[in-house]
């Protein structure tokens, strides 16, 4: 007997009859002697429902209330869920993430978890039950309902799978596996048998959306088997052969591994550029820009500081675009007349491109190549950053899909085995 974490995303639970065909397959694990704890999403399109209605009345809604309208998706879904495994003959009980409960900070919309009490989950498997949680929430040291941020059932799922010690967390999605690029922009890209925690890591990071990166940072730390399915192939294929399937996240590296230089091409629209232009070029000044960035709780990304001239520098960096207005308005109002900066500018027309595999660690060239492709492709880069498995550039975004298939071509991925 195996303890299992099942994880359905929102396309998988996105109609009564798909939610049906989710409790058949988790029945089907079940009647073969496993245990089993399933962290379901909202059905498809309701959580932007429930936040569109919170807009329709506000143009900046309070944080916490945008919580307690976006949790209700996941308890309808795992109410759903256990009726769903109950009519299929299988005991089942379901909870939202405060009643197990999932224990977070009070980041509302950002939330991230702080500690599981699996007792009562524990309980309930011992007797016997499936046990449905809701993906997406937790709940704040003062009781109130907190919730993931985009992609958090991911993260609640690898979540409990590390409290729990579980054999495999087997995340279901519409897709069936982790491809080297997006199969709808490079419709050549390859499925991966598996890939490495650091690949998936980075690729996470940089803009597959796949798997929420935080959901990676957990399976990697807590070193949680991970494979990622598709919830789309018939609930009645052999339990062995389901089992196989997808792109496991592997923490060995294999000898197949080191032969694959580059192991695939992660992209993120979701990108705007700002320049803080003309600034002091002294010890302090990227903590005196980016400190009050960062206190208003806004992630950057790429950063360049520019060479001095008569004492002077720009500064550039990104951040998510949902965060580009917000954090111009602040770096306008607290920081250009504080730091006699000359202008402020922003773009938030670019795009992140990067080239990502641990074969990158013993093989030179790489970057260069990258850099070659893009300049006979005649695509301008703005700003570069590396790491010892990846390189990421920023460009202009009407050019990202001719970036990512020109990449994946140069460097054999049409080609290799993944």
């Amino acid at each position: 007997m195996a303890l299992i974490v099942h994880k359905y995303g929102g396309t998988s639970m996105g109609s009564t009859e798909r939610i049906r065909n989710v409790a058949k397959r988790v029945a089907k694990w079940v009647r073969a002697g496993h245990q089993l704890v399933v962290v379901p999403s909202a059905m498809s399109g309701e959580t932007n429902r429930l936040l569109g209605l919170a807009k329709e009345l506000s143009d900046r809604p309070n944080p916490r209330e945008l919580d307690m309208i976006a949790s209700t998706g996941e308890q309808v879904s795992v109410g759903l869920l256990a009726i769903a495994l109950q009519a299929e003959g299988v005991d089942s009980v379901s909870y939202a993430g405060w009643q197990v409960p999932v224990k977070t900070d009070s980041s509302f919309s950002k939330a991230r978890i702080e500690s599981i009490d699996d007792a009562r989950v524990r309980a309930d498997l011992a007797a016997g039950k499936v046990v449905v949680i809701t993906g997406f929430q937790g709940v704040d040291p003062q009781g109130h309902i907190t919730t993931l941020g985009r992609g958090g059932s991911d993260t609640s799922a690898v979540a409990v799978a590390a409290a729990m010690k579980a054999d495999e967390c087997l995340i279901y999605t519409d897709v069936d596996g982790i491809y080297t690029t997006d199969p709808r922009v490079v419709p050549e890209a390859r499925r991966m048998k598996s890939i490495s925690f650091e690949e998936m890591l980075e690729m996470a990071s940089l803009g597959s959306k796949v798997l929420q990166i935080r959901s990676v940072e957990f399976a990697g730390k807590y070193r949680v088997p991970t494979r990622v399915l598709s919830s789309f192939t018939p609930w009645d294929i052999d339990l062995e052969e389901e089992a196989r399937s997808g792109t496991l996240i592997s923490f060995e590296e294999d000898e197949n591994m080191e032969q694959a230089v580059v192991s695939g091409i992660a992209f993120s629209r979701d990108e705007a550029k700002i320049t803080v232009v003309g600034v002091p070029d002294t010890p302090g000044i990227a903590y005196q820009i980016l400190g009050m960035v960062a206190e208003a709780n806004i992630d950057v990304d790429v950063i360049i500081q520019n060479v001095s001239h008569d004492g002077k520098t720009d500064f550039s960096f990104t951040v998510p675009r949902g965060d580009y207005a917000r954090t111009l308005e602040l770096l306008q109002k607290d920081v250009q007349a504080k730091l006699g900066a000359r202008d402020i500018v922003g773009d938030p027309k670019i795009c992140k491109v990067s080239i990502v595999g641990i074969g990158m660690r013993s093989h030179v060239g790489i970057a260069s190549t990258m850099f070659k492709t893009l300049s006979d492709e005649g695509i301008n880069i703005q700003m570069i950053t590396t790491s010892e498995i990846k390189t990421s550039v920023v460009i202009d975004e009407k050019y990202m899909e001719l970036a990512v298939r020109a990449l994946h071509k140069a460097f054999g991925l049409d080609e290799a085995k993944a």
